[in-house]
């Protein structure tokens, strides 16, 4: 009987040895693949951080103002100026629709350039 019983006490204990075995070398193998995460992580980070410098480069304001310049011939330089309300046509009254409109915009003789400015009326 104390032969059978040692001989279970043995078999159990390599059994716990065994379990343990493949407990550890599971904790290994996630061990590299948490090692292996990290670096494609940082690698990651890395390329954002190249990508997020050049996007900043590319939509610099200043760069699509020289962009706008040369290659569609715009400029920041407004077309008309209205200076005041006087300037614009009335609302005609009553029922009657709008069908054109014009507007003169006085010039200052000095200057040849036509600027143009938004009016905004506030509610």
């Amino acid at each position: 009987m104390i032969r059978v019983m040692n001989f279970f006490c043995l078999a159990l204990a390599a059994l716990s040895c065994l379990a343990l075995y493949h407990v550890s070398e599971q904790t290994r193998v996630a061990h590299v693949r948490l090692a292996n995460v990290g670096r494609q992580i940082a690698a990651e980070n890395t390329s954002m951080s190249v990508l997020e410098a050049e996007w900043s480069r590319v939509a610099a304001p200043a760069r699509i103002q020289k962009l706008a310049e040369t290659q569609l011939g715009l400029s920041d330089q407004p077309a008309v100026e209205l200076s005041s309300l006087e300037v614009l046509p009335e609302r005609p009254l009553g029922n009657s629709e709008l069908r054109n409109a014009d507007a003169v915009a006085p010039i200052a003789p000095q200057d040849s350039r036509i600027r143009l400015a938004a009016v905004h009326i506030g509610n």
